[in-house]
């Protein structure tokens, strides 16, 4: 089973505070001859929206590349995107990253382009207080 991300519990904390459920630490969703670890499994605990379901790839961007981080965040992304319609179709893949990451990296015009084309939903989380910051589809 692969490592979990340095802010892991940080982002689980901060959904359980938005009356998230978390259902699978990790989501293993199987690919053919594979299995995929996604970091999180959740369902929203709300009586009007109980049956949304998500899936969350946490990411710190914290190697020395932040381009290599994002293609390797992004190539995730699109692999997990492809599993999840297949075998879960109603629960929708975030990435979830760091708020200050999302300031100056995302912040890139031609960044924000690929994110748009690729239809990459995010969450920006605040490590330090463990909340959401913005959900972003």
């Amino acid at each position: 089973m692969p490592a979990k991300d340095i802010y892991h519990y940080h982002v689980r904390k901060a959904l359980e505070r938005e009356n998230w459920n978390i259902t699978h630490d990790p989501l293993i969703i199987p690919a053919g001859k594979r299995k995929l670890y996604i970091d999180l499994g959740a369902e929203l605990i709300a009586a009007e929206r109980a049956d949304e379901k998500i899936a969350v790839e946490i990411k710190s961007f914290a190697g020395l590349s932040d381009m290599s981080e994002f293609h390797d965040a992004l190539g995730q992304f699109i692999v997990y995107k492809i599993a999840l319609a297949e075998k879960e179709p109603e629960r929708q893949l975030f990435l979830a990253i760091p708020q200050d990451v999302y300031e100056d990296f995302f912040d890139d015009p031609f960044i924000r382009k690929v994110i748009s084309m690729n239809e990459v939903k995010l969450i920006i989380f605040d490590h330090q207080k463990e909340e959401i910051k913005a959900w972003i589809q």
